[in-house]
């Protein structure tokens, strides 16, 4: 599994500007979404694209989970985020928690939703490969 990649996809300018007036460039949203910080969700309330994805079609969602952060993954799903978004190599975010073995984030991905045949390869054969289990939608 792989998130490399470096500026915004979409083409225009998708910056923003923190809760301190500063004018964040898009390379520096994504670490935000690496990172796991909080401002993240104050930036996407403030009007920041929930679905922003870099050149290689992480979202935001698909590096704070790919990166274990459970609570910003819930929270950028909350406001719209698709849990089953395909990077621009075919995989899920579902399946990068289950490949980095983050539970916490693949609990969230899969009460919001996430399809366990989404992507290639996809959550359920990533867990087979690694002789793990996927929760079941509503299991804590």
């Amino acid at each position: 599994m792989s998130e490399h990649g470096t500026g915004a996809r979409t083409g225009d300018d998708q910056g923003s500007t923190d809760q301190g007036g500063t004018r964040l460039e898009p390379d520096q949203v994504f670490d935000l979404a690496r990172q796991g910080a909080d401002v993240l969700l104050d930036l996407v309330d403030a009007g920041l694209p929930v679905e922003l994805a870099d050149q290689a079609g992480n979202t935001l969602l698909m590096l704070a989970a790919y990166h274990g952060h459970a609570a910003l993954t819930a929270g950028l799903a909350e406001r719209g985020a698709d849990v089953n978004r395909l990077n621009g190599n075919h995989q899920a975010p579902l399946a990068g928690a289950v490949f980095k073995n983050e539970p916490d984030v693949i609990r969230v991905l899969v009460e919001h939703g996430a399809d366990p045949d989404a992507g290639t390869p996809s959550a359920r054969a990533t867990a087979q490969m690694f002789g793990r289990e996927l929760p079941e939608p509503g299991a804590r």
